[in-house]
């Protein structure tokens, strides 16, 4: 097993708090020796999973070439933004569509077996930490080892208009977590 990983958020919105944390995450992993591909979901346009659709277009065209990011890396960097309390729909819908059955190939392909770092960031002061522990279900479910979950609240005061937090906490809990992942990688690979 190679020490490769896959990041992406949850959001696509160009200021995202959660791209800014999921950034200094990646840098953590960088750091332990990782090499880690950013994929922007913006980039992978798909309708809202609907079985009917699926049976009757297959896959958007879109979705291979992520599956096969997925599948191509070992481990994922995932940044998870809150919205009412839980998973967005743009991460639900691209969990969903990539745990679907292509070509004889399995939906558990891009999952099985990936360890994953999952962190998000919110305004308010439980940091997503609400939608988190959904996302890790469904991770979980789909044969991912999910690593502790980061949360950071108050992000539009911790970002202020910068690309890394003004906390060194903050700073050093997202870094770490890259790292932890890329170690993980390693540990479990010998």
């Amino acid at each position: 097993m190679s020490n490769t990983i896959l990041a992406f958020a949850g959001s696509v919105r160009k200021e995202s708090y959660n791209r800014k944390a999921l950034a200094v995450a990646v840098e953590g992993a960088r750091a332990a020796g990782a090499t880690v591909t950013i994929a922007d979901l913006r980039d992978f346009p798909m309708p809202i999973y609907d079985a009917d659709w699926h049976a009757q277009h297959g896959v958007p065209p879109q979705m291979p070439a992520l599956r096969k990011l997925m599948i191509e890396n070992q481990g994922l960097l995932i940044a998870s933004p809150e919205y009412n309390a839980s998973v967005t729909p743009l991460l639900k819908n691209t969990l969903d569509w990539l745990s679907q059955d292509v070509n004889g190939e399995s939906g558990s392909a891009p999952f099985a077996g990936k360890v994953c770092g999952l962190l998000g960031a919110s305004n308010g002061a439980f940091g997503a930490i609400r939608a988190l522990p959904h996302v890790s279900y469904i991770l979980s479910n789909l044969g991912v080892l999910v690593l502790p979950v980061v949360a950071v609240p108050k992000a539009g005061e911790l970002f202020s208009g910068a690309a890394t937090p003004n906390s060194s906490l903050i700073f050093g809990m997202l870094h770490n977590l890259g790292r932890r992942v890329a170690e993980t990688l390693v540990k479990l690979s010998s």
